[in-house]
């Protein structure tokens, strides 16, 4: 019988503590005995989905490295991150990528959006010259849907706010991870420009082989995209498993609260409601997910 595949990301039984130092007794437990496992292939999407104070950002920081657990262990390719040296640290830090929340704090204002994306490509040497390099970026940029010759070369401030989160997409294909946590990309994005964004991740898993942990609080978008959903609720996972059965048959009480708080095109009408007198409408789930996260408008921004 052969060996068991170790996997390409695990988080096994981690929790964070904070407080109890020397001035202060009092702690807060912002993460319990939480657990995951990234699988090298097939590439999927988890969506780890709760309200704020819920323990995601913390899961994302302890996965990224960024804090230590106060137990359990967080093991890229069956090593602890905890144990990495200099060298190999280098390799985990290109191959688990971030996109973050906010599509402008991300920037510095005072250089022009080349910047984040030259900046990885020497960083980690990636190109033989500097017209390979914008090559890489050109590229990159066009995957995202972006035309470099209208993006490149501009502030910040000068860009839509789904420019400015695509170009982080492009950022991360740059450098091909193996995982991106994506951490409430698309809560600071007009409505009508969410569902760009969404197609970019998706690319990310169907065309380039990347798996993805979507971070929201938003449980319509998570059903949307991912290929399994665990729910967060004060540190602690409640529920998890197959989109389709979590939300169309939520057994966890804070489960069905996060589904009642999706909102609707319609006021008078709540989840999961059929239209009276037989009128047409989105009575399915998919209808309903696909309306409540979209606002599309079949116009993108510039």
């Amino acid at each position: 019988m052969s060996a068991p595949a170790i996997p390409l990301l695990e988080l096994r039984n981690i929790s964070k503590v904070y407080g109890g130092g020397l001035f202060s007794k009092r702690t807060a437990t912002a993460l319990n005995d939480f657990s995951l496992v990234i699988a090298h292939d097939p590439p999927t999407i988890t969506a780890v989905v709760g309200e704020s104070g819920s323990g995601k950002t913390t899961m994302a920081r302890l996965l990224l490295g960024l804090e230590t657990p106060t137990t359990g262990a967080v093991l890229y390719q069956g090593k602890d991150l905890r144990g990495c040296s200099r060298a190999e640290w280098r390799g985990v830090r290109r191959d688990l990528q971030a996109i973050f929340q906010d599509p402008f704090g991300v920037y510095n204002s005072f250089y022009k959006v080349d910047h984040v994306l030259t900046t990885p490509i020497a960083k980690f040497k990636m190109a033989r010259s500097r017209a390979d390099a914008q090559e890489q970026i050109e590229g990159a940029l066009r995957a995202v849907g972006l035309r470099p010759e209208e993006t490149l070369g501009r502030f910040p401030h000068q860009l839509s706010g789904g420019q400015r989160q695509r170009i982080m997409v492009a950022r991360t294909l740059l450098l091909r991870p193996k995982i991106i946590v994506a951490d409430e990309p698309v809560s600071m994005i007009d409505a009508s420009l969410r569902v760009t964004v969404l197609a970019n991740l998706l690319q990310l898993k169907r065309e380039f082989g990347i798996s993805l942990i979507y971070i929201t609080h938003d449980l319509a978008t998570a059903y949307q995209i991912s290929d399994r959903i665990i729910v967060l609720n004060r540190g602690e996972i409640v529920e998890a498993g197959d989109p389709e059965q979590i939300v169309k048959h939520p057994q966890h009480p804070y489960t069905k609260l996060l589904i009642g708080s999706i909102p609707l095109p319609d006021p008078k009408r709540r989840w999961g409601d059929t239209l009276p007198d037989g009128a047409a409408g989105p009575d399915t789930m998919d209808e309903q997910v696909s309306l409540a996260t979209s606002g599309h408008t079949g116009q993108d921004d510039p």
